[in-house]
């Protein structure tokens, strides 16, 4: 999983990116629109809990990939390097300044349903710029040879083109599953699933603050709209959380009325909008979280851990997460007839330890 984080200039798009990934920036290109890649751990207390009660040699989280984009505009989105690499993300972060800082310019006053409507409108003239340079192109392609498959995309970019002339991105665009393979391969930008981040002030009420951000600065409608998610962070306390130990972070957090970071709610936000959940495998070697598509097999699943699972698949015993810490151990929790023997068509749950029989 990939996912771009864009923004207007100074709106704290690039230390979020920072804290997410722990990367160090300085020595960037002096091209300001190359992206930066970082890869940031999975928060999930679910596989810490299971790791403290199993005590493994080692703990591995899922990560995700997050690239940093250069500040988004009508001029970036003219570059071709600058394009290939939003196009190559599998969802899109924008990073919306809601603070307050007379020390730090702003493009116009505080407004981020204008800074939101302006950025979606330039990803939907690209789009619209490639679907029409390919309907062009398909025009001669017809001329030349008629088959299904291209009348299928030309019916298809038409529709496209006609809804986002509406100024409708095309996430919002009722596809079918064919209909989606054969947009896929031209990564239309406004077609990517995108989760607005409002980057709040601090405050001493901050955990009401991030729970009222939606509503309060105009974003619920945008909540309810297909592929799209918001969440709010204040990016000046995750800075300061980053740098502090666990203990220190949850007093801190709790000073504020917060439980988990915003950080942890992001992550979550784009695991959701993408489809995505975790299982885990748990033992004496290695407790370790993997990332699969929701409704994914047992069988496919095994995939995700290696190839030759998938291919010589058997069975997978199978657990609940939260069963397996109060019964404290496989050994108690298949006593109980409570670890479960799936076969290939299970689709495997958010949160379900599996073990993989396998004839290999």
């Amino acid at each position: 999983m990939k996912t771009g984080i864009i923004g207007l200039p100074q709106v704290g798009k690039t230390s979020l990116f920072k804290i997410l990934t722990r990367a160090d920036i300085s020595h960037r290109s002096a091209n300001p629109r190359e992206a930066h890649i970082g890869i940031a751990t999975v928060p999930d207390t679910r596989l810490d809990r299971l790791a403290a009660q199993c005590n493994p040699r080692k703990l591995i989280h899922a990560q995700v990939e997050f690239a940093d984009m250069g500040a988004i505009g009508q001029e970036a989105l003219k570059e071709s390097a600058y394009l290939a690499s939003l196009r190559g993300v599998d969802e899109l972060v924008h990073v919306v300044r809601v603070f307050e800082d007379e020390s730090i310019a702003h493009v116009g006053s505080i407004d981020p349903i204008r800074d939101i409507s302006n950025v979606e409108f330039d990803l939907m003239v690209s789009d619209l710029g490639q679907v029409e340079a390919r309907l062009e192109r398909m025009k001669k392609d017809l001329l030349k040879r008629k088959t299904p498959e291209l009348e299928k995309e030309n019916e298809l970019l038409h529709r496209a083109k006609a809804f986002l002339e509406t100024e409708k991105p095309l996430r919002e665009m009722e596809m079918t599953k064919e209909e989606k393979k054969i947009v896929r391969g031209f990564m239309f930008l406004s077609e990517k699933p995108i989760l607005y981040v409002l980057n709040i002030s601090e405050s001493a009420t901050l955990g009401t603050d991030l729970e009222a951000a939606v509503e309060k600065y105009g974003l619920t409608a945008y909540a309810g709209k297909p592929n799209t998610g918001v969440s709010a962070i204040c990016g000046k306390v995750e800075a300061e959380l980053a740098d502090m130990s666990d203990e220190e972070a949850a007093e801190f957090l709790g000073s504020y009325g917060l439980t988990e970071s915003g950080l942890s709610r992001l992550i979550r936000k784009s695991y959701e909008l993408l489809g995505l959940i975790s299982f885990f495998t748990v033992g004496e070697d290695e407790c370790r979280a993997w990332t699969i598509e929701k409704h994914t097999r047992a069988q496919d699943a095994a995939g995700a851990i290696h190839t030759d699972l998938q291919k010589h698949f058997i069975r997978a015993e199978t657990i609940r997460w939260d069963t397996l810490l109060e019964l404290g151990s496989e050994a108690a929790a298949r006593a109980a007839g409570k670890l479960r023997l799936e076969g290939k068509e299970y689709i495997v749950q958010d949160g379900d330890i599996l073990h993989i029989r396998h004839s290999g």
